[in-house]
């Protein structure tokens, strides 16, 4: 093995390519929207080949079908001689997650039979796409996600024609629910070729009406800027709470309307906190890498916390990738003998990506590759990019019933403040993403002991902080079952919890907001693992937001309450340099 496939292997370099090959795969990546024409013909031929030589699965297949046809069969008949408005017993229930066909209008005729065809249809598809002998997993699953979204595609509740919902709005105005739909698609594209945040957004600017914390930056680099919260409680817990927010993503999703923001939160129960707001990386960024976001960023923003609030511990909080960042610096602070952090917490961050979830669908070698031959040509992963592969994780919910319901129905959903943060998307540096995908997703060199800091590997095992870790049950990008895994690779205390809610409404989750729930259970250090279900029939069920359930976490690992430090140190180098949210938020 050469020296560059041995590196590659190791996540320390990836494979070169010459000049011309960066080109074209640039070029193809261009036209592809960096999704690997390669990697799905891989997938295709491997599922096709193996059916193929597969006549017992056929076989099964064909069963199937005719099995479906009987069943359609059979319900329309029940239709037809049934009296007009009586329900049928349909032939097939959507899946529990698909709301797609609850309406009753589906329920009649012609509609009913339209809809239950094409749920016999995903049927049939689901079980071709699947349990062929010999297909690796990967390529199942992009068989099996490809399917899908072509059929999701092609949906009748995409089409006039055949959405009952639409056809009966449509005559009962006329046609202005069109009318109104092609101004807003009109409306969209126009914001879209000028770069303009989707319609409603300017309800929710950043300073104004979220992030609106009082604060002052109090630390600035190349790559963060450190912001430090004014107190609201006369004495304060003496160990401050450094926010680690993912650079994926503007770290005000943690300090949206003062109703709903954890920061706001944490100030008010009598924390000092301090949160990182990371600079929005463009061409002159292109080289950070990993371990830049740990030295400029995690560790930086430490330093300066240990100058602004000498003395004392600090409680480290990560959330998504920034939760696995923070997993790696504190490995690596254990390693080394650093005691400077009193507990960790993590949101929603993997430290095993064995099974990542949907996002592994987009990553493979021949993926990453491509993606790479992209970013070296623009210097980052475009915001747009990333806020794809999201939505097409979640098209039903993201993208068709956007499109139904105001381009058809001509009704614009309401703006929210999680949905005007979700809009404001940030790039990711070309050889920090590399890394990145190499070391963590396909390597997996983090929780098998050889992710590198400091010329040395680093080991989660190391760790012996009590941690508090929160999952949420419908998280698309990082599953809770994957986020458990932190279990067997951290010996020390983790207080888990498992939240309603997806990646991001799971965390943003105040008092008082309706229809949460969660679960929260303590494993003591050195205790005996427990699968994660079993995890879930022992631990209690309460009613609410978990955010208490934390602040009282963080409390009992406190020490007594005493006056709220100043802002900044201007003596050991770190002024107040202006208000917050600072500058780098506002970077698009």
């Amino acid at each position: 093995m050469s020296t560059t496939e041995t590196k590659a292997k190791t996540g320390t370099a990836r494979p070169q390519r010459n000049a011309l090959d960066q080109r074209v795969h640039a070029a193809i990546a261009r036209a592809t929207a960096s999704v690997s024409p390669i990697a799905l013909l891989l997938a295709t031929v491997d599922w096709a080949g193996h059916l193929a030589v597969s006549p017992g699965k056929r076989l099964e297949l064909a069963d199937l079908g005719l099995e479906q046809a009987r069943r359609l069969l059979r319900y329309a008949l029940a239709i037809a001689v049934s009296p007009p408005g009586s329900p049928a017993h349909e032939c097939i229930e959507p899946p529990a997650q698909d709301r797609r066909f609850t309406a009753p209008e589906w329920h009649q005729w012609p509609f009913n039979l339209i809809h239950q065809s094409f749920l016999l249809t995903q049927e049939w598809w689901d079980a071709a796409t699947r349990g062929v002998a010999g297909v690796s997993r990967h390529h199942e699953q992009v068989v099996a996600f490809a399917a899908r979204q072509l059929l999701d595609m092609f949906s009748p509740g995409n089409f006039l024609p055949t959405n009952p919902i639409v056809l009966r709005q449509t005559l009962a105005s006329a046609g202005m629910n069109l009318a109104r739909g092609a101004a807003h698609a009109t409306e969209d594209f126009e914001r879209v070729l000028a770069g303009a945040p989707p319609a409603g957004a300017e309800d929710f600017v950043v300073g104004r009406d979220v992030a609106v914390t009082p604060g002052k930056v109090v630390f600035r680099n190349r790559l963060i800027e450190l912001i430090q919260y004014a107190p609201a409680t006369a004495t304060v817990h003496p160990e401050p709470v450094l926010i680690v927010p993912a650079w994926i993503m503007k770290y005000y999703i943690l300090d949206l309307s003062p109703h709903n923001s954890l920061v706001k939160y944490l100030v008010d129960q009598g924390h000092t906190v301090f949160c990182i707001s990371w600079k929005n990386p463009g061409v002159d960024e292109r080289d950070l890498d990993m371990d830049d976001y740990l030295g400029l960023g995690f560790h930086a923003a430490l330093d300066a916390i240990n100058a602004i609030v000498p003395g004392h511990k600090v409680h480290a909080t990560g959330y998504c990738l920034g939760g696995t960042l923070l997993a790696i610096a504190a490995a690596a602070m254990d390693r080394d003998g650093d005691d400077r952090l009193a507990t960790m917490t993590l949101f929603t961050a993997q430290t095993d990506f064995t099974e990542p979830g949907e996002l592994a669908l987009f990553i493979d070698d021949s993926e990453v590759s491509l993606l790479e031959a992209q970013m070296q040509d623009t210097g980052y992963l475009t915001a747009g990019q990333m806020a794809g592969a999201f939505q097409i994780l979640r098209s039903n919910d993201l993208l068709w019933s956007r499109i139904v319901g105001e381009y058809l129905m001509g009704e614009r959903a309401p703006m929210s403040d999680l949905m005007a943060w979700n809009a404001d998307a940030t790039r990711m540096p070309a050889r920090m993403h590399s890394q990145y995908l190499r070391r963590l997703f396909l390597n997996d060199d983090l929780s098998e002991g050889r992710y590198p800091v400091g010329g040395k590997p680093v080991s989660l095992s190391d760790i012996d902080l009590p941690v508090f870790c929160v999952a949420t049950q419908s998280d698309h990008v990082a599953p809770w079952r994957s986020v458990y895994k932190l279990h067997y690779l951290v010996p020390a205390e983790i207080t888990f919890v498992l939240t309603s809610g997806g990646h991001n409404a799971g965390i943003v989750s105040e008092p008082g907001h309706p229809r949460r729930q969660y679960r929260m259970l303590t494993r003591p250090a050195g205790d005996n693992y427990v699968p994660p279900d079993d995890w879930v029939l022992r631990a209690p069920e309460s009613a609410g937001s978990w955010w208490p359930a934390w602040s009282a976490w963080l409390a009992a690992h406190s020490g007594k309450p005493s006056p709220p430090p100043g802002f900044g140190a201007p003596e050991q180098g770190y002024p107040v340099l202006e208000d917050a949210p600072g500058r780098y938020v506002h970077e698009k």
